[in-house]
This record gives structure tokens, sequence and C-alpha cells, in this order.
């Protein structure tokens, strides 16, 4: 092609050059909400556990000798403490739950909301010391359950930070042939961890932490045991791709990784989330979410990306269900990392 070929040709049509500036523009709008989003997941990765110690020790011993009772009125200056000096913490939760509840939170229901994290928390301690009774369990989809356990082929748990896994790990233990283990980033909460795992050294061996070189392998191991293995799915890190979602109305970025872990070793999904409903009283629920084994390769990802977005909107509906069990204590929503960078 020549100079005079090139002088020749017919100028762009304008719909295709408007059609070329407005992709690029999305991708540009697509790519800046991606590394927003990697920057607040670096942030929940590495923000500051703030625990004490010694407070933590002295809840556990009062909880172990005094009874549940006394434990839980401890939580009530713990709570107002967060309430006045973790403005983070507090923005957060009023974001969320005035898309869950659908109006403005006041004092109580921000008060509310941290007790029931503060309680399932608290309720971890007699959960691992082996005092399921003292809790009323009312289990939803036990037979979904029950007829994985009898294949034997085991299969992924998937839940979110909504609710109690503990419960659900506990309850495990409780039922012939279920064994659950859990993948977790373990750096986030050492110290609560340390203290809870000293109580029964021996869950410690259920757990499967994230980001070590073994890590795909010990998963790949617990199924063939035919072992549950639990996953989280609303948190990735800073160099993990991510999928948008609706959620609530508005954007979020989720991470694909355990739908992509499930497909991979041909192992089906299910929803799991263990909400607590005050008092000594827990729900545990059990839905059968995605099968991906037999997608063919060329259709995995899109087949991923409608199984992540049925993921978020059976979340949302739980959240809707129990809105005081949501522990993303960070900003979720695109739009909040953005204000979070001003």
């Amino acid at each position: 092609m020549n100079a005079r070929d090139i002088s020749e040709m017919p100028p762009a049509a304008p719909d295709l050059v408007a059609g070329d500036a407005e992709r690029a523009a999305e991708r540009e709008v697509a790519a800046r909400a991606a590394a927003k989003k990697a920057t607040a997941k670096a942030e929940w990765a590495s923000r500051p556990e703030r625990s004490n110690m010694l407070a933590l020790r002295t809840i556990t011993w009062v909880a172990l000798k005094l009874g549940r009772g006394a434990a839980r009125a401890l939580l009530v200056p713990i709570c107002l403490y967060y309430m006045a000096f973790a403005p983070k913490v507090h923005a957060a939760s009023k974001e969320f739950l005035t898309r869950a509840l659908g109006r403005a939170p006041g004092f109580r229901d921000y008060y509310r909301h941290l007790f029931t994290f503060a309680a399932t928390l608290l309720d971890r301690v007699f959960l691992l010391n082996n005092q399921f009774s003292r809790f009323q369990v009312t289990v939803y989809g036990e037979e979904l359950v029950q007829d994985l356990v009898k294949k034997g082929e085991g299969c992924f748990l998937l839940g979110s930070h909504l609710g109690s896994f503990e419960i659900i790990r506990t309850l495990g233990r409780q039922a012939a042939g279920l064994n659950v283990s859990l993948v977790m980033y373990e750096e986030n909460a050492k110290k609560v961890n340390a203290i809870l795992d000293a109580i029964n050294p021996d869950l410690a061996v259920g757990v499967i932490g994230l980001g070590k070189p073994d890590s795909m392998m010990k998963v790949q191991e617990a199924l063939e045991r035919g072992e549950f293995v639990g996953m989280l799915g609303d948190r990735n890190f800073a160099d993990e791709g991510t999928v948008p979602c609706r959620f609530f109305g508005a954007t979020t970025h989720c991470p694909p990784g355990p739908f992509r872990m499930a497909a991979l070793l041909r192992r089906p999904l299910v929803l799991m989330f263990g909400l607590y409903c005050g008092g000594n009283r827990y729900e545990v629920h059990f839905e059968q979410l995605a099968d991906l084994s037999q997608v063919p390769h060329g259709q995995r990802s899109k087949a991923i990306e409608q199984s992540l977005q049925n993921y978020v909107e059976r979340m949302e509906h739980y959240c809707r269900l129990a809105p005081y069990n949501w522990f993303n204590f960070y900003g979720f929503w695109d739009q909040d990392l953005a204000k979070s960078k001003k």
C-alpha cells in the first residue's frame, strides 16, 4: 500500500470512531475499578489487627470459667469502644446497613452490628471447647450434604464473611462422616486465632493456609479423602484477578478463584451460611451453587462469571435475612473505594 492508496481511502465513519472511544473509555473505567479493588483488598489484608492480647485472654478465661453470660457482658464496653474509636469500621457498617436495611441506620443498628460480630467470635470459644450442646442449631439443606457424604467424593463449601463458619465446622464434627477443612488467610487475625487454637489445638490441623506453595496440594488431598473444603468467596488479594458483580444495586469485585479451583479439581460447589439469630440460636443453610466439572474448557470463563454472580445474588438474599451478620468492616463497593482514596 502506497501513499496514494492511503490518501484515497475513505475517512473512518464517525460512529465507528465514537464506538472505539467508548470501548476505550469502558476499558479504562474497568481498569481503574480493578486497581481500586486491589488496593482495598490489600488494605483489608494488611490492616493492623486491633486486638489486645490481655483483653482477649481475659474474655476467654471468663467464658470458660464463669460462663457465656458473664463473657457476653464484657462485650458491651468493647462494642462501645469500637463505636467511639474506629471510624473506618463505623463508615463501613453504615454503608452496608443503609443498603441492607433500606434506610439510614441508627445507634442501635450500629451497636447491634458490632455486638453480633463480637457474639459469634465469643461463641467460637465454646464451639472449640466442644460445647456444641449450648446452642440451638437449625439446618436447612441437610439432605444435600448427606447425599454428598454418601458419595464420598468431597466438595467445596463456599461462604462469605456473613455469619459464623465455626458453627458449620462444628456441625461437621458432630455428623458422622462429615469432615470440614477451612481454606483461609491466616495472617490477618493471628492474635485471635492463636488464643482460639490453644483451646483446641487438634482443630488447627483442619485449616489450610492460603498463599503457600503446597496450598493447592493440601486442598486436593482433603477432597480425595472425601472431606468438605470450606472457602470464603468475598475477599481476594491485591495480585488476584476479580470479576465485577452487582451487589445491592452497585458494583463490587469478587475473586473467581474458588470457582476455578472447583472446575479444575472437578468438584461441586455448595453454598453455606451459618447465621446468628440471637441468644443461643443459629441457622445453617446449604444450597447447591454450581457444578463446573463438565463445562467445556472454552466455555469455562463465562460459566465461572455466571456462577460468581449467582453466588453474589444468594449472598445478598441472606444478607437481607440477617443484615447484622455481615462482618466485612471495610469499603466493599467500588464507590467506597473511590471515597477512601480521596
